[in-house]
């Protein structure tokens, strides 16, 4: 059940996206210039169209559904029911402005529909903007403060991808440029944090053939997220990664040696919200060495600083994917979930770093979150 959470908003939108949609035609009709036969043949229509798009929309998200679809047209059938649902909430907005703007004189009239104009203009403005700047992935190189870090840590490079969704969304060509970019970064480790795929018959082939490329003196380390479990493939992405050289860490650690400094790395299979986080993760904590946990999962943060692990390294959030920023607070789906979004975050002596991924999901829009490959500089606080 877990992984079918998702359809619960998605739900809730389909009944806001119809509602609209009747409220909507209710305004034209009143309107006797726009109450003709044949305008009223198009708003049916129109309705049907649109009602039909966000219930297919919805009904592929049940895997007895989607699975006699190709793979292509189910995942950009839910992105243009997802769409639906934001323009049809920006029409009735924009809308509600225009028709308030009837109850003024004719200059602050102009300024309620420009206003409510510019509204419903902006969904489809900015899923264009999103769309076309979604797989522009950046290298990002961040300090991370460590206190009472070890001189032969000082400086140490570690390479992170995350949230690869390899998909309809992402092409394998795409893909391989973040992996160019984390190798010619000349990381000492690179770290692999979940989500490698979005659905059961997406190229999990393409994307570990790929991750085979990775190279770093270390080695690649990983952990597992959520849409491994959705896929039920953790154990295939497991014995596959051992095979191309890339050790998952499921509940088990690993002891790295750089110079005279070791690091122990353990990590954890997704963590779901609706249980206690990190049960036994604390028998992996070594005394004496630093201590770094892969978390797909960012909100386990504080259970991770309060068990003895000094660093926290995560994804999952797509840096909210879409973001905006009002009045420097970021506005975005995942803060509902987790105030551990995108960057660098202290807790006492403990730091965690989240991740933007290169990835999208559910529509392939980034706004404000851009795609990263994270290269992480360990450095004295």
């Amino acid at each position: 059940m877990a992984h079918r959470l998702h359809l619960v908003p998605q739900l809730l939108l389909l009944l806001i996206a119809l509602a609209i949609q009747f409220q909507l035609t209710r305004w034209i009709l009143r309107n006797p210039k726009r109450s003709t036969p044949g305008r009223k043949k198009i708003l049916l229509l129109a309705n049907l169209v649109l009602a039909g798009i966000c219930g297919a929309g919805y009904l592929l998200g049940f895997q007895r559904v989607s699975r006699h679809v190709p793979l292509w047209l189910s995942t950009w059938e839910e992105a243009l029911a997802l769409f639906m649902w934001m323009a049809l909430i920006g029409l009735f907005i924009g809308a509600a402005v225009w028709r308030a703007g009837s109850k003024f004189q004719p200059p602050r009239r102009s300024f309620f529909r420009v206003a409510g104009g510019a509204i419903m203009a902006a969904p489809c403005v900015a899923t264009t903007f999103g769309i076309v700047n979604r797989n522009r992935i950046y290298l990002k190189e961040i300090d991370l403060p460590v206190p009472n870090l070890a001189k032969d840590l000082q400086g140490l490079r570690i390479a992170q991808i995350s949230d690869i969704h390899l998909s309809p969304f992402l092409s394998e060509k795409e893909f391989a440029r973040a992996i160019d970019m984390a190798n010619e970064s000349k990381p000492h480790l690179t770290l692999v944090t979940g989500d490698l795929i979005s659905r059961p018959g997406d190229p999990l082939d393409a994307c570990m053939r790929q991750l085979a490329r990775l190279k770093a003196d270390a080695g690649v380390l990983g952990c597992l997220g959520n849409h491994e479990i959705y896929c039920a493939n953790q154990a295939e992405v497991t014995e596959w990664g051992s095979r191309i050289g890339i050790d998952f860490l499921r509940s088990r650690s690993r002891v790295l040696k750089f110079g005279d400094a070791s690091i122990n790395f353990a990590g954890v299979d997704y963590q779901r919200f609706d249980r206690p986080y990190l049960t036994g993760a604390e028998q992996m904590v070594m005394p004496g060495v630093l201590n770094v946990l892969l978390s797909h999962n960012p909100d386990v943060f504080e259970v991770a600083a309060s068990q003895g692990y000094d660093v926290t390294i995560a994804g999952h959030t797509h840096g909210g994917q879409v973001n905006f920023e009002i009045l420097n607070q970021d506005l975005n789906v995942a803060r509902y979930f987790t105030k551990y979004v995108r960057g660098v975050y202290r807790r006492e002596k403990a730091v965690i770093y989240v991740s933007n991924g290169i990835g999208t999901i559910g529509v392939p829009v980034r706004i404000g979150a851009p795609a990263e490959v994270a290269v992480l500089r360990l450095c004295a606080s």
